[in-house]
């Protein structure tokens, strides 16, 4: 079975940077997106950053101007470069991805805590 695994997470203070990195298991050709999901709790898991195949990126407003989601889909790799992170921004961290056939893999997720 294929897993999406994640790295990168840790507790820093509010203003410092963390950078997240996902790679699959094993290749999935026909990728087309991958992305990034956060849940803090008591919250419903909501949508950070995705990219998708063709190189467009998306960003939930919190985190426009400070997060950067770069990464090779074909290659099933994706980051989550993190900068002046808030206490807000606690939660873990889930990478995703969703290939041609609307199929979707997900990450076990990994916490990140931002301390004030």
């Amino acid at each position: 079975q294929v897993q999406l695994v994640e790295s990168g997470g840790g507790l820093v203070q509010a203003g410092g940077s963390l950078r997240l990195s996902c790679a699959a298991s094993r290749n999935i050709f026909s990728m087309n997106v991958m992305g990034w999901y956060r849940q803090a709790p008591g919250s419903q898991r909501e949508l950070v950053a995705h990219i998708t195949r063709g190189g467009t990126t998306n960003y939930a407003e919190p985190v426009k101007g400070r997060f950067t989601i770069s990464g090779d889909i074909a290659k099933n790799m994706v980051y989550l470069q993190m900068n002046s992170l808030k206490p807000e921004d606690t939660a873990v961290y889930y990478c995703y991805g969703r290939n041609d056939y609307s199929y979707e893999y997900w990450g076990q997720g990994t916490q990140v805590t931002v301390s004030s």
